[in-house]
């Protein structure tokens, strides 16, 4: 008997994120459907996509954009409208920073499977998404190689009580970003260019940023916390430069596992997608002989200020992690506009931590206000960092 078709629904499908989604689900034809789709905006890629995949259901975020069909929906009701839809089966939630919030929420509150690839989300709204979670019965499933590679390796170690008993650390690897080998003194001048000259990966613009700064892994930190229920200091972080081993799991018996694969985004992205199967994939095997060997290091967090911020705000809770991750959106859009350097963005994000004073995440509302103090200040700091 043919497996039935599982309908899918993408925010955030031109970017790099959404793109590879499609590319699975080109792969697999007889088993996903794509059935809405939504975009920032109403681009030349995005009319292909629809052209293509005829979905059910389309939106785009902003609703500034001039002639857009009736059939296409904008603004955050649009997309939540996508992501809700009772012909939904699974929301891959692929935009990246803000934007995927409210639909994350609203599609966990809808009891949606959501596939998710947005940081923020939980870094924001943890406590909010992870409880309308538990109301809803959804499941949240990840998309990141990172928290993919940890789900993976906990398959078979029971649910969270059995986990926080058995399980002594883990790992997640990080590559280090393209301007891992320079000197530190020649991190004033780079271009954008070079920082989005990723070594291993090939990743939206805000994520190669953030992985040359290391914001992405502080990200991935305080998302494990939610995602896998275990405390801060159990979640370690190492250098790997080859970007084969994504995660690993240190066991109380000093057993470990590791999950390895090639530095493809559609493995991680199919697995949500076909959870709890495991389908033939469109990506090359790994060939660990070719490889040769696996090198990992420790973390300088001098090096990675914006690592050590994250684990700050971490630790302190409340509304810091929410500041940290507006902060760190604006002071990369100021960065790949060429309006702040490099070198910059972490002072910008401490700058906006240490003035901030912090509240609990008790609604939507409050992250919201939050996130808009966090963006109104972050631009009239930088504007003061330009005038210098």
């Amino acid at each position: 008997m043919a497996a039935t078709r599982r309908r899918v629904a993408i925010i955030g499908s031109t970017g790099s994120i959404g793109r590879q989604t499609l590319d699975v689900i080109r792969w697999l034809p007889e088993r996903f459907e794509v059935v809405g789709l939504a975009a920032g905006g109403y681009s030349d890629a995005f009319r292909a996509q629809l052209e293509e995949f005829r979905p059910a259901l389309a939106a785009v975020g902003r609703t500034e954009d001039l002639a857009l069909p009736a059939s296409v929906l904008s603004g955050t009701r649009g997309l939540v409208e996508v992501a809700t839809s009772p012909e939904v089966d699974i929301v891959v939630i692929a935009a990246a920073g803000r934007a995927g919030l409210v639909p994350t929420l609203e599609a966990v509150s809808a009891s949606k499977t959501v596939a998710l690839a947005n940081k923020e989300s939980l870094v924001m709204a943890g406590q909010l998404v992870t409880e309308a979670a538990r109301l809803s019965g959804a499941q949240i499933l990840p998309l990141d190689s990172e928290h993919s590679a940890l789900w993976q390796c906990l398959r078979g170690e029971g649910q969270l009580e059995q986990w926080l008993s058995t399980v002594r650390s883990v790992i997640l690897t990080a590559s280090g970003g393209a301007l891992r080998d320079l000197d530190p003194s020649e991190l004033e001048m780079v271009t954008a260019t070079q920082v989005l000259a990723h070594p291993t990966w090939q990743m939206g613009r805000k994520v190669t940023v953030d992985s040359a700064t290391l914001m992405n892994k502080g990200l991935e930190i305080i998302e494990a916390q939610w995602l896998f229920g275990l405390p801060l200091e159990r979640i370690k972080v190492l250098l790997h430069r080859e970007s084969i081993v994504h995660s690993l799991v240190e066991f109380v018996d000093g057993s470990v596992k590791a999950q390895l694969g090639q530095a493809d985004m559609r493995i991680p992205i199919q697995y949500a997608l076909s959870y709890p199967e495991r389908l033939a994939g469109m990506s090359e095997p790994l060939d660990l002989a070719k490889v040769g060997s696996l090198t990992f290091g420790e973390l300088d967090l001098d090096r990675y200020p914006c690592l050590r911020l994250a684990l700050e705000a971490a630790r302190k809770g409340l509304s810091y992690p929410a500041v940290l991750s507006s902060a760190n959106e604006v002071a990369v859009e100021l960065f790949l506009a060429g309006e702040l350097p490099f070198a910059a963005i972490p002072c910008l994000v401490d700058e906006l931590l240490s003035r901030h004073q912090a509240v609990p995440i008790e609604s939507l509302q409050t992250v919201l206000q939050v996130d808009e103090w966090a963006r109104s200040e972050s631009l009239a700091h930088a504007r003061k960092w330009r005038n210098r």
